[in-house]
């Protein structure tokens, strides 16, 4: 009886009732019973209008391992909530005349390496004064605590450079408040907790408000400590070695406090009513332009007359929230690691429906994280697009839960080159890629792309069951810039500028970095310093190189060179586009290829590659033509000789006569009575002069073409730095539907050339690591809810050359974004896909 009492006071410790609250009221109340009964908030709140508290309550434990309950009174580490006192201590000796705003801050720091600082720039965040936590972090000893002066002489040592010219800016910084505790201690000769105590909680009667750091010499009675929830357990997050430091964060108080603290604003128990009023006025920076930000208070631009600040450190998330022209005020303190108990209270302030996200119960799998560590028994939990928890977890009351039945989970696959992105506002289901456990397609390959604003604004308008990433077209920007006609020659310098400019602006939104197709005629003629210098953009704006290489036959050597060379010089990742030995006469070599990575990735080159598992590939009759002379049948007979199979390459699309589709060369042959290679000429002329005739035609003509050995494929697809990728799109080459299911069924099950966690990790962690794509790829805690359940028994690719569109067996269920969107071989029409930016 006595632990009941005890648990129930902790949940509900209220001095209301439902009946007294108004409905929008209670389902903040419901929100919030609802986060803490699924582990997702333990804190308290207080809710008030007109002055009187409408709703005041507390939800869970002081310190978990006593579980000694929370109260109103139960004070919280602020974080960055304490910003609003230091303001109001600046503002206490601004009217005692001990100080003006616009004060140098060297008049009272002249250790500080900076000039022309003021007190109000640090108060606006508009300094330019980097973040002391990188700097601390670097020059750190292991047992160093920093405290406020440590700082200052931190800063006068190294002098790091500001971030931008003062008051040219505004960006949110906690060495700001710092420096504003230093100076009021200076100028009122005592500790800011004197300070504190003396000239605010003491005129308003806060008990439970004070400061506290980690080294005072006792922890208050009251304290909360901070915690962060790791599925069904916590772990202790609280005060780390930063936290000798204060002004920025470590003031701490109770929602009962807060709001007294919030009323006494609008009266002059501290300071005058047109001193406060400054404290709410947006920021003005230098070019005349404002940010809604005013001492401590951010101001809300859509709302009149609204105020709120947020504090996030260690286990701690909190809100102050003031609607002065309603006479409205809500606080919430939680201590604990989820942001959503702030985000209901936000929604409810600014009278939006609350929306509190289920959460869905995977249990009963065979886990197989994407990091490549052994498969183990576990469940894990999605709270709306993240996942939230992993590991032997229970199921809350009216959980939504699915059982797994003992299959494995994997993250969803990535695919770091792919072509189905032009398919997608026909097709958004994009079965091809959910049929494999595909939930992210990297596109913008070979050269060509679409700009991140058009492919924003397509899945804008026509949302897409998967996730889009793209890099920026290094073809594509060549003819925006040089026309379509004058591809055939390298950039001149000003040409040059101009497509750095496009790609620097490609990447500032979102793009991966740069992509080659530098066997294709559009790129084929650039030179080498082209490549380099536009990879070189790439790299300072910290995006990857990715090529369909110069050759992948007869000068295929030379073509390795260069990537490593464009490594190497513009000091940035490079990957090598579904590596591949094309000549037949170099069948067989693939572990000397690699032995050639190796020896530029020893070298500090951080050279990758990706793989279809295929021995024939897709692409233009004309990249049969290494050296360009369409019309030589030396050129035509080499090809047949040394680069295909003319009796095992298909003919997959052919505009001019569509009765040669779906035919191999040496069939079209027999049928024209002449030679492969005369066919081969006939079929490039046909095909070019068709699109002459149809210059709006797109995709003419397309081969699938027989010309690698499965051995060296083998090799490739097991070296320890090739990850997965399909190069395919909706139909033509079976690889487009298959190429995941593929890897799993034949190489893992049948040839055992890996096993399943390697074969997981190259579709997932690995691939994500290659193109820079974050927060992706791996199950765990904080990452997007993308995820395959897969069959190990059934799972099978079925698409081929008769019927590229077969679907594979063995995937079972496909989630995108914490949303389920294809089940049991079905599209279940939802389109939660994303653009993924780097």
């Amino acid at each position: 009886m006595t632990k009941l009492f005890f648990f129930l006071f902790a949940v509900l410790s209220s001095v209301f009732t439902q009946a007294q609250l108004s409905g929008d009221v209670k389902n903040l109340d419901a929100a919030l019973t609802r986060l803490y009964k699924t582990n997702r908030f333990n804190g308290t709140i207080l809710y008030a209008e007109k002055g009187k508290i409408v709703y005041k309550k507390a939800f869970g434990f002081v310190d978990y391992p006593t579980k000694k309950p929370l109260q109103t009174t139960s004070a919280f580490n602020l974080a960055s909530v304490t910003k609003q006192f230091i303001c109001m201590s600046v503002l206490i000796l601004q009217e005692r005349r001990q100080l003006q705003l616009d004060d140098d801050c060297k008049k009272y720091l002249p250790e500080l390496p900076y000039d022309n600082i003021s007190i109000r720039n640090l108060m606006t965040h508009v300094s330019g004064i980097p973040e002391y936590f990188d700097v601390f972090q670097r020059y750190k000893s292991p047992l160093d605590t920093l405290t406020n002066e440590k700082l200052i002489q931190l800063y006068a040592l190294h002098k790091p450079a500001l971030d931008f010219a003062t008051g040219t800016k505004w960006q949110y910084c906690n060495t700001n408040y710092a420096l504003l505790v230093s100076i009021i201690e200076r100028i009122s000769k005592m500790p800011m907790n004197a300070f504190l105590q003396k000239n605010i909680t003491t005129p308003l009667g806060l008990t439970d408000t004070y400061m506290y750091h980690v080294l005072m010499p006792s922890v208050p009675l009251n304290h909360v400590y901070g915690f962060e929830e790791l599925g069904e357990k916590r772990k202790l997050n609280d005060l780390t070695p930063f936290d000798g430091v204060t002004g920025d964060g470590n003031i701490y108080s109770s929602v009962e406090d807060l709001y007294k603290w919030e009323q006494s604003l609008t009266t002059e128990k501290l300071v005058k009513k047109e001193t406060f009023a400054e404290a709410m006025e947006p920021v003005k920076l230098k070019d005349g332009t404002t940010y809604p930000y005013g001492f401590g208070w951010f101001i809300d631009k859509d709302r009149q007359q609204q105020y709120w600040h947020t504090g996030g450190w260690a286990g701690f998330i909190n809100l102050i929230y003031r609607d002065i022209k309603n006479q409205r005020t809500l606080v919430v303190l939680s201590s604990g690691s989820n942001g959503l108990a702030n985000r209901s209270a936000r929604q409810f302030m600014q009278g939006n429906s609350i929306d509190v996200p289920l959460t869905t119960l995977i249990k009963n799998v065979r886990l197989i994280d994407g990091t490549g560590t052994p498969a183990r028994n576990s469940s894990i939990r999605i709270e709306g697009k993240k996942i939230i928890a992993v590991g032997n977890l229970t199921a809350f009351a009216g959980e939504n839960v699915v059982s797994g039945n003992g299959k494995i989970l994997a993250p969803g696959f990535i695919d770091s080159h792919s072509h189905l992105v032009g398919s997608l506002s026909k097709y958004p289901e994009a079965l091809a890629a959910l049929n494999q456990g595909i939930t992210t397609i990297v596109t913008g390959q070979d050269g060509g792309s679409d700009p991140v604003d058009s492919i924003k604004a397509v899945l804008k308008r026509n949302p897409s069951a998967i996730n889009v990433a793209t890099y920026t077209g290094h073809a594509s920007i060549r003819e925006k810039v040089m026309g379509a006609n004058q591809l055939n020659r390298p950039a001149s310098t000003e040409e040059l500028e101009k497509m750095k400019q496009l790609l620097k602006d490609d990447l500032q939104k979102g793009s991966l970095g740069l992509s080659t197709g530098l066997e294709y005629e559009e790129g084929f003629y650039s030179d080498r310093n082209e490549v380099i210098e536009l990879a070189k953009v790439a790299a300072a704006e910290k995006g990857r190189y990715i090529s369909h290489i110069r050759s992948e036959d007869i000068n295929m050597a030379d073509a390795i060179d260069e990537i490593i060379q464009i490594g190497r010089e513009a000091k940035l990742p490079v990957q090598i586009s579904h590596i591949k030995i094309a000549l037949k006469d170099d069948w067989g070599t693939g572990g000397k290829l690699l032995a050639a990575l190796q020896a530029a990735r020893s070298e500090g080159i951080d050279i990758t590659a990706d793989c279809y598992p295929y021995d024939f590939w897709n692409s233009t009759l004309r990249v049969l033509f290494p050296k360009k002379d369409f019309t030589s049948l030396g050129g035509a007979t080499y090809a047949t000789e040394h680069l295909f199979d003319a009796g095992g390459s298909v003919l997959v699309r052919f505009a001019p006569d569509s009765n040669y589709k779906g035919k191999t060369i040496a069939a079209i042959a027999a049928l024209r009575k002449e030679t492969a290679p005369q066919t081969l000429l006939y079929l490039v002329s046909t095909a070019a002069d068709y699109e002459i005739q149809h210059p709006d035609a797109s995709g003419v003509e397309a081969i699938m073409g027989k010309s690698m050995s499965e051995d060296d494929l083998i090799s490739f697809l097991s070296w320890g730095h090739t990850n997965i990728c399909s190069d395919g799109a909706n139909g033509g080459h079976p690889r487009g539907y298959g190429s995941f299911t593929r890897v799993l069924s034949r190489y893992v099950k049948e040839k055992k050339i890996m096993t399943w966690e390697d074969a997981i990790h190259k579709m997932t962690a690995l691939a994500a690591e290659h193109t820079g794509i974050k927060n992706r790829g791996i199950i765990a805690a904080g990452y997007n809810a993308d995820l395959v359940l897969i069959d190990p028994e059934t799972v099978k690719d079925n698409s081929n050359i008769q019927n590229p569109k077969a679907l594979s067996d063995g995937i079972l269920q496909v989630w995108v974004n914490g949303e389920l969107v294809y089940k049991d071989k079905k599209s279940l029409q939802k389109y939660p896909g994303e653009f993924v930016s780097k």
